[in-house]
């Protein structure tokens, strides 16, 4: 699993964008948030996850908090 922090979330619209290291801000959407609900996620939030690839690219997956 990768680690990232979450740089921003557009709650009404149900996605979001984790900071990755290297290769910049990875998109993930609300479908693919493990363990907690979108809602409760927080900017700045310590997060892992696996790169898969979404019909515009890569994205992130099984996103979860971490700790």
């Amino acid at each position: 699993m990768l680690q990232g922090t979450i740089r921003k979330l557009v709650v009404d619209k149900g996605f979001g964008f984790i900071e990755g290291g290297s290769k910049g801000d990875l998109f993930f959407h609300h479908s693919m948030v493990e363990g907690t609900q979108f809602e409760e996620l927080r900017e700045g939030q310590a997060v892992e996850y696996e790169e898969g690839q979404g019909p515009k690219g890569p994205r992130a997956e099984n996103v979860r908090l971490v700790g």
